[in-house]
């Protein structure tokens, strides 16, 4: 019976309890006694997006997904601003600075059902930095978005990838 991170109530004691809600069925979770609602909601991740012409920067990761590439990213710290967050988990993966550009996309990720996340993807242009795999990486290649390696981490990367191809003509 683990539906969230709640078992009682931290308000008033009571036994939480799991709420189907009909108008899109998503699951809350209710104290019944004080009416508290507990909301377990996903994390937000980042990802940076860096071009060498036709070629995306990826990583093959570390510790989770060993083995597995994707692009640079990982998750915003409490407090943390996004952009800031895109910057580190860029520099602390690949050795690089960049620079923050535009939102390219954003996708909800339900590849891991127990770890769900928003993720956001931006646009980033290197500013310095050596290129070398940091602390969450193997290795740190540029590939092109004809031939991606295998196998990649997550489904969105792919999805991202697909769409650069499609805009690569247009973008900055």
């Amino acid at each position: 019976m683990n539906w969230g991170l709640w078992r009682y109530c931290p308000k008033c004691g009571g036994n939480i309890v799991r709420n189907l809600r009909s108008v899109n069925s998503s699951t809350r979770f209710i104290c019944p006694f004080c009416r508290g609602i507990f909301y377990r909601n996903p994390t937000v991740g980042v990802a940076v997006i860096v071009l060498e012409r036709d070629k995306i920067l990826l990583v093959k990761r570390k510790g989770s997904y060993e083995g597995m590439w994707c692009i640079p990213c990982g998750h915003v710290d409490w407090g943390e601003d996004i952009r800031d967050a895109a910057k580190r988990e860029v520099f602390e993966e690949t050795g690089l600075t960049v620079e923050v550009g535009p939102v390219f996309d954003v996708q909800s990720n339900f590849h891991d059902p127990l770890h769900l996340t928003v993720g956001v993807w931006f646009l980033g242009w290197v500013r310095g930095g050596t290129l070398r795999p940091g602390s969450d990486a193997s290795e740190v290649e540029f590939f092109s978005l004809d031939s991606l390696p295998e196998p990649m981490a997550f489904p969105t990367d792919r999805i991202i990838c697909h769409k650069l191809k499609e805009h690569l003509e247009i973008l900055p």
